[in-house]
């Protein structure tokens, strides 16, 4: 039971390796199959979950009379679960439809069509449709007044930093400050600084995750504009059915609305392919890592590319834990995973001088009311290319 957990858990804070691994003999048509594979497991979702909600109810059925009697409610909210999935659906549709810009042969709703066939053949691996869980607790911790507590524990001492930092410089000069955040998720932090007034780039590899940015960044037209239902996919460590059942809104502000002066991008990619190339070398002020580091098969190769990114006297930002995903791969990728001890001393060794470095507690993408949370000591780090 607890590997299960584990396993599940990790998923939740998986954001950088979704991509397939690319055919080299055609790279493009590699990629433009796993951009419909992500299309079609946010397209699959009403019915993968529908299917699970449905085995919930085919177990009451199942009970005696006598235990019948004893949750007469209990029927009443898994119906009540089928209409909430419906009301995701609404979010997925409106994404797949703003990710048609990635590809031209994605059906809008692919999955939606119910034949034998499909239900005998689901079109996605259970991972898939994890992520796409996955993104919807997400979007709660990014884009929701209920994230708010995970945002105030990891995003804002990275912009308190960058205010400290840059606190001689006005506000319309901070533009020209450019600054890196590999791992962009859906785009928050990222909008955090640029709306501190720093220019800012965020980079991402998992397609569900740029989807989703994508739409909730140049799609959004008002506050609030979509209720989503995250928590309602497993009954697990639930205290109350009517918190489970309440709807999560989103956006809590509207991505909009930043100084001209500021220049802000979502960039698509692997972060040593698009940062070690030559036009990246010494380009950024700052480079913001959360929740990051751990998505590297070779942490070594990430700090390199980072240091090489840095201007000279550039700083580097850091705040996550090192829950190393290729840690346990089945696909036989390399991984290498040091200490955190030896995490830093291998940054003095590359050229980092750390300025500040203190723990901070935090969960991601967790449950506020529910029974379990997974608290990670994650290290905080102010250090500057020398």
């Amino acid at each position: 039971m607890e590997h299960q957990h584990q396993h599940e858990h990790q998923h939740d804070h998986t954001h950088s390796h979704d991509h397939a691994t690319l055919n080299e003999e055609d790279p493009i048509q590699s990629e433009q199959l796993h951009l419909i594979k992500v299309i079609t497991a946010f397209a699959y979702y009403k019915r993968h979950s529908l299917n699970h909600n449905h085995r919930r109810r085919r177990d009451y059925l199942s009970l005696s009379e006598h235990h019948k009697k004893l949750i007469p409610d209990y029927l009443d909210k898994v119906n009540q679960v089928d209409g909430r999935i419906e009301e995701n659906m609404n979010l997925i549709r409106a994404i797949v439809k703003s990710a048609s810009m990635f590809t031209e042969d994605a059906d809008d709703e692919p999955a939606e069509q119910n034949s034998k066939k499909q239900q005998q053949n689901p079109p996605v691996s259970p991972m898939d449709m994890d992520k796409v869980r996955s993104t919807l607790k997400q979007f709660v911790r990014d884009w929701s007044k209920e994230g708010e507590g995970e945002r105030k524990v990891t995003y804002d001492p990275v912009v308190q930093e960058l205010n400290e930092i840059y606190k001689d410089l006005p506000m319309h000069d901070r533009g020209a400050v450019r600054v890196l955040v590999p791992g962009a998720g859906l785009g928050r932090l990222a909008f955090d600084i640029a709306k501190a007034g720093f220019s800012c780039q965020g980079n991402e590899f998992s397609y569900y995750m740029l989807f989703a940015s994508h739409f909730v960044l140049n799609r959004l037209k008002t506050e609030n504009e979509y209720k989503i239902y995250p928590f309602i996919h497993s009954n697990s460590n639930i205290k109350s059915d009517e918190k489970q059942l309440d709807p999560v809104m989103i956006p809590d502000v509207l991505p909009a609305n930043l100084l001209d002066t500021v220049d802000f991008s979502m960039v698509a990619g692997d972060f040593i392919e698009v940062y070690s190339q030559e036009n990246n070398k010494e380009a950024w002020d700052v480079v913001v890592t959360c929740f990051f580091m751990d998505t590297a098969k070779n942490i070594l190769e990430y700090m390199e590319v980072i240091h090489k990114a840095l201007k000279q006297n550039g700083t580097w930002i850091n705040i996550g834990p090192l829950l190393y995903h290729f840690e346990d791969s089945s696909s036989g990728d390399a991984s290498i995973e040091l200490s955190l001890e030896q995490v830093k001393e291998v940054a003095k060794k590359m050229g980092f001088k750390f300025k500040k470095e203190y723990m901070v507690p935090t969960t991601y993408t967790s449950n506020p009311d529910g029974m379990l949370k997974y608290v990670y000591e994650c290290a905080f780090w102010t250090a500057v290319k020398i």
